[in-house]
């Protein structure tokens, strides 16, 4: 990337080559949306000495080297994600401002960074509502008080420490090998939300499911040692079931798998950091596309008397991730298959993860209260990506105590993905119900 000013040029890393390829090439759609009209000139001086057109990637050129409202944003934004790429002859950010929706759009190229890059750089350029010039917290404090200092010295100790230590090389060999025979030749059975090659040229529809943190949270109780990961999962798993029987009823046998792609943070330090921390050399948490690839399997099952089934297999599915290091080698095979061969068969060995695949999942730690942007104080953010292979992605943020769920879909394939939303609602609203019963028992 060659950059204006004064910044010396610097190369694309291979997750950045890989995303400029004409088959991964991937913008992300950051949609923020004011409490307020939009004051376009307030919001164009804020713009010109914000830390978004100072930062040298958002300054770089690619070298040779409410409900209607609502439905309305993002109709506007799934056609942005199939057909308008972002030009290569300039800086590879654009800023869409709806005024008639008190609506902001950004759309970043996911060459420049991934999600923790760039909500470090939205939370440095964002405010208190009550004293906008002070940086909101975006995540919450490390909790210190009932921790023991110390290690146990009896037998026990070097049992449990080898014991874990065979857990890790197990299970990493094992997904890294499924992660390999993935992205070759094994794909998932064909269901009525399956994509494929040429997927991603569709034309899509864009729905958003809506939820309390504080419900996955309910659920999380219902369980020992379970995480909002594992809530998210279950949901996810038990949503796209009911989607499936509503689709085809009785036409999928029980116990059905799909594949689902995440993108893990391979970060040394995997919290969110000052923006200035993110941009030093030797920093543990270094701006730029810092991720590894996870499968995630859910599978198909018609419900039942218990809703809290679907946390306890999502528990045990995301146990078994946490024992390896999946992430971490899918992230250096990238890097050394882009050395070997170059970008050309990275990228092919993405894409046919894709079209192996069923869907794409991410989520992420937005801000834990409400912020202002160009002094606009923003009643809610959400994200998606352009257009995949997969007939379906989807990405989860949360923000000051709410998580929304953007559903971007093939609408060919799937043509009402609001119903698919309400599946996930219903999911964690099921599981609530279950989880209340059980805590108070």
């Amino acid at each position: 990337m060659t950059s204006r000013g004064t910044f010396s040029d610097e190369p694309l890393s291979p997750a950045g080559r890989l995303f400029i390829d004409p088959k991964t090439d991937v913008v992300i759609h950051c949609i923020a949306i004011s409490k307020n009209p939009i004051d376009l000139d307030v919001a164009k001086t804020a713009l010109k000495s914000s830390v978004l057109v100072q930062h040298p990637r958002f300054c770089s050129l690619l070298g040779d080297g409410d409900g209607d409202g609502e439905a309305a944003v993002n109709q506007y934004v799934a056609d942005l994600s199939v057909s308008s790429p972002l030009s290569m002859d300039k800086p590879l950010w654009e800023l869409h401002l709806l005024k008639a929706h008190k609506c902001v759009v950004f759309r970043i190229h996911h060459a420049l960074g991934d999600g923790f890059s760039l909500m470090s750089m939205l939370m440095a350029g964002s405010g208190k509502v009550d004293v906008p010039a002070v940086v909101p917290a975006a995540v919450p404090p490390i909790k210190t008080e009932g921790i023991k200092s110390g290690k146990r010295r009896d037998g026990f100790w070097l049992l449990s420490l080898l014991w874990g230590v065979f857990k890790m090389v197990r299970y990493t060999l094992v997904f890294v090998l499924e992660f390999v025979v993935r992205s070759l030749f094994v794909c998932d059975r064909k269901t009525v939300i399956s994509g494929g090659n040429g997927v991603e040229l569709w034309p899509r529809k864009l729905a958003t499911a809506k939820f309390l943190l504080e419900d996955m949270k309910e659920v999380k109780r219902a369980i020992p040692n379970t995480t909002i990961n594992d809530v998210m999962l279950a949901m996810v798993s038990s949503g796209l079931s009911r989607y499936l029987e509503h689709r085809t009823p009785n036409a999928l046998h029980e116990g059905l798998r799909l594949t689902g792609v995440a993108m893990v943070n391979v970060r040394a330090n995997p919290r969110l950091q000052e923006l200035s921390e993110v941009m030093e050399t030797n920093s543990k948490a270094r701006w730029g596309n810092k991720f590894g690839a996870t499968l995630i399997p859910v599978f198909h099952h018609k419900g039942g008397n218990n809703p809290l089934q679907y946390l306890k297999r999502a528990k045990g599915i995301n146990d078994k991730k946490k024992h390896s290091m999946e992430a971490y080698f899918t992230y250096k095979i990238r890097d050394l298959v882009m050395t070997l061969l170059g970008p050309k068969y990275v990228c092919l060995l993405y894409y046919k993860l894709l079209c192996n695949t069923t869907f794409t999942i991410s989520n992420f730690v937005g801000p834990l209260e409400h912020i202002t942007l160009a002094g606009h104080p923003i009643s809610n953010i959400k994200f998606n990506t352009s257009s995949l292979p997969q007939a379906i992605s989807m990405h989860m943020l949360s923000y000051a105590g709410r998580v929304e769920m953007q559903l971007l879909v093939a609408k060919d394939i799937i043509p009402d993905p609001e119903f698919l939303a309400k599946c996930f609602q219903d999911a964690l609203l099921e599981m609530k119900t279950a989880a209340i019963a059980t805590n108070k028992a």
